[in-house]
């Protein structure tokens, strides 16, 4: 455990790709309920109520849905500058630009299996005024009071073919800690990623469909249960299609609902604080087949799309 990177402090934001831009920022802001940021040409930039920067989330109109990269903020400036060395050296690096919307330099990359991110330092942090202030100074912005009542980003979760390759680049270049892990006879299928005391910031599951660089799902936390049960509801009442859930699941222990936003990503809503990791020598959790097989922790059952579907759709790579 001693051998641990701890230079990346969390997940900052993600960019999905919509090819229905309108009808996405609806369904972030009116049955997630989060804020719009900004809007620039193609795209939108939006935050749930307690995220402390300027976006977590942007959203870029394009022919199909998928995922456009996504973000690492680093601890320190020398922390950023150490991971882009590493990156650099493995052969997998793109180079320096100027970061969106006044965040600074970020050094963007490509993991194994293509998906794109960056890294990143100084950054944008979003300042409440009028209406737009907490009454608790000690929360970003104002409770919305408005759908879901999503209160920040919370993990990603990707697709890969190669699950041992995207691992030994997570944890051998970029650091952070392999939390849980599911293991077959024939190799891992997931590994979940912790660059903090959360249990997990990133999943990285395995992609059955030859594709490369796709996308499983983005999360975002609500405050309870109860709210994942009302964000049920009102999908419902929108024509939302619910996916799976509310459910628990085993791996993690996160109370969940899957749902799909109109540009076809699948989205999760989760009370995601059920375990934090302390233990400064903690073992990874591994899962075996026949443990997988039981399902989710009450015992309902994996849906198939589950294992089956991600982001592009392989149709919409033609």
């Amino acid at each position: 455990m001693n051998n641990i990177t701890w230079e990346l402090a969390h997940l900052a934001h993600v960019e999905l790709l919509t090819p229905k831009l309108d009808q996405s920022i609806r369904f972030f802001t009116e049955i997630l309920g989060m804020y719009v940021s900004d809007i620039e040409g193609d795209s939108a930039y939006l935050r749930a109520y307690d995220d402390y920067e300027h976006h977590s989330l942007k959203l870029t109109a394009h022919k199909h849905s998928g995922i456009g990269h996504f973000a690492w903020r680093t601890r320190t400036e020398e922390s950023l500058q150490h991971r882009a060395k590493a990156i650099e050296a493995s052969g997998l690096g793109i180079g320096w630009t100027d970061h969106e919307c006044g965040y600074g330099k970020a050094y963007q990359f490509r993991y194994p299996d293509g998906h794109r991110c960056e890294i990143y330092f100084d950054t944008h942090k979003y300042k409440a005024e009028g209406t737009m202030q907490s009454a608790l100074k000690n929360t970003a912005s104002k409770y919305p009071a408005r759908g879901a009542n999503v209160r920040r980003i919370d993990h990603l979760n990707l697709l890969a073919k190669d699950i041992r390759a995207f691992a030994d680049f997570q944890f051998g270049i970029l650091g952070g800690r392999n939390t849980e892990r599911i293991e077959f006879e024939d190799g891992p299928k997931g590994v979940w990623v912790s660059v903090n005391n959360k249990s997990y910031d990133l999943a990285i599951t395995e992609d059955h469909s030859g594709l490369n660089g796709r996308l499983h799902h983005l999360t975002y936390a609500t405050n309870s249960r109860e709210e994942i049960l009302i964000a049920a509801d009102i999908a419902l009442e929108n024509g939302i299609f619910i996916e799976t859930g509310p459910h628990k699941h085993a791996i993690q222990q996160t109370f969940f609902l899957y749902l799909y936003e109109p540009g076809g990503n699948r989205i999760e809503v989760a009370n995601a604080t059920a375990r934090l990791i302390l233990d400064p020598d903690y073992e990874t959790v591994v899962w075996n087949r026949e443990e997988r097989l039981k399902g989710q922790a009450w015992g309902l059952k994996t849906v198939e799309s589950f294992h089956t579907r991600g982001n592009p759709m392989p149709e919409e790579f033609l």
